[in-house]
């Protein structure tokens, strides 16, 4: 069973890659620790509500636009 924590996490980090940016650039730009999307992109958490309206007004990729695929 595949879960959609791990779905997320690999759309996340297939983006961030499609960009050419690194975890720390993303992080930055998202206001939320390194350590803490490198775990969203391993699917060990999942993004807290509050984190991804956060990323997608920074320009950084945001959970609801990769779900939308």
């Amino acid at each position: 069973m595949v879960l959609l924590r791990r779905v997320i996490g690999d759309a996340l980090r297939a983006r961030r890659q499609g960009q050419h940016r690194t975890l720390r650039e993303v992080s930055s730009a998202a206001n939320v620790s390194l350590g803490y999307l490198s775990e969203i992109e391993r699917g060990q958490k999942e993004p807290s509500a509050s984190c991804s309206p956060r990323s997608a007004t920074r320009s950084a990729p945001a959970c609801p636009s990769c779900c939308a695929r």
